[in-house]
């Protein structure tokens, strides 16, 4: 089973997929954010309040390359979160400004990596993402790639995972289920 968790900042979504996959005997949770740094207090508190709920029989990786990390891990798969991926690409390349006429087919080739990584897989994972663009347009050049870029990541997700599930004020809505097919509008 291949589950998409998404939602809002805060919305509970870490929490709600850690449970989807807490009595697997063994996990391993794939962290895409970035390493906090010791001026970041902030960022540091919430990788720790992450680290501090995993069991201990869980193995950590910390990775930018999800792709082959998917590949690589045995038994079941947390990857949390695609949005923290998509941030260190766009840094990583140097896109979240004029970044010339080749960066969207870069970012684009990362992308399929990672969907065709997550369609590869053929044991349990909860995939962890973000979900943005629910108001206004952004006024800046980097709202508008990062949204850009999540809502197609999420799309392209959705399409080859069984279940989808926004989380709202902690409250799960199951929005896809292997069981129910999707209607799409012609």
């Amino acid at each position: 089973m291949k589950t998409l968790v998404t939602g809002g900042i805060r919305s509970g979504k870490s929490q709600y997929a850690e449970g989807l996959i807490a009595d697997a005997e063994q996990a391993t949770y794939l962290a895409t954010g970035a390493v906090p740094s010791a001026s970041d207090l902030e960022w540091g508190a919430r990788v720790d309040a992450h680290q501090a709920r995993r069991p201990s029989a869980w193995t950590t990786v910390e990775t930018l390359d999800v792709p082959r990390s998917l590949r690589e891990a045995p038994g079941v798969v947390l990857l949390d979160s695609v949005g923290s991926w998509l941030t260190r690409q766009l840094d990583e390349l140097d896109l979240w400004e004029d970044a010339g006429t080749d960066w969207q087919r870069l970012l684009a080739g990362r992308l399929d990596a990672l969907v065709g990584a997550v369609a590869a897989v053929e044991h349990d994972l909860v995939v962890v993402t973000e979900e943005v663009g629910l108001s206004l347009v952004s006024e800046h050049r980097s709202g508008r790639i990062f949204a850009d870029w999540i809502g197609t990541a999420n799309q392209r997700l959705a399409a080859v995972c069984d279940q989808v599930v926004l989380l709202v004020a902690g409250c799960p809505l199951v929005i896809k289920d292997a069981a129910t097919p999707t209607r799409r509008r012609p």
